[in-house]
């Protein structure tokens, strides 16, 4: 079998710069490749994940009747990136003082505790931490 690296979606950025910097500012990232404007995306490696970031567009050839694209109402979402941690208010803590934009505080909810963070671009990135004892499934 072959090596396998999964990848955390191509996420479009009309700056990718801007967009990659949050992610190795904020969560500790390591950008591997930066991208550029004429659509070669950008790689970077936050904990055992890559997130591809580039500028959006298409079709292209492998997607002929696909554009991607920045949500174009930031309020209304039809997916979001999911981390979880060991220590959600420490993290909710420490990232907020790099920078990120958390909706709220942690909150309680479901069996969990988690928090929104809203990036550059208006994606959204949720941040939870599962209960102790909270049987799921």
């Amino acid at each position: 079998m072959a090596d396998l690296t999964i990848g955390s979606g191509a996420r479009p950025s009309p700056t990718l710069e801007r967009s990659l910097r949050l992610y190795e500012t904020v969560f500790g990232g390591r950008i591997l490749r930066r991208g550029d404007s004429r659509g070669a995306p950008g790689y970077i490696q936050v904990a055992n994940t890559w997130l591809i970031v580039n500028v959006g567009g298409g079709p292209t050839p492998e997607k002929p009747s696909l554009k991607l694209s920045v949500p174009a109402d930031p309020e209304s979402v039809s997916t979001f990136m999911n981390i979880r941690v060991a220590n959600i208010q420490s993290c909710y803590e420490l990232w907020r003082s790099r920078g990120a934009e958390f909706i709220t505080e942690p909150k309680d909810k479901y069996g969990e505790t988690r928090c929104y963070i809203r990036d550059p671009d208006g994606y959204i990135i949720e941040v939870g931490r599962s209960k102790i004892g909270v049987a799921y499934g």
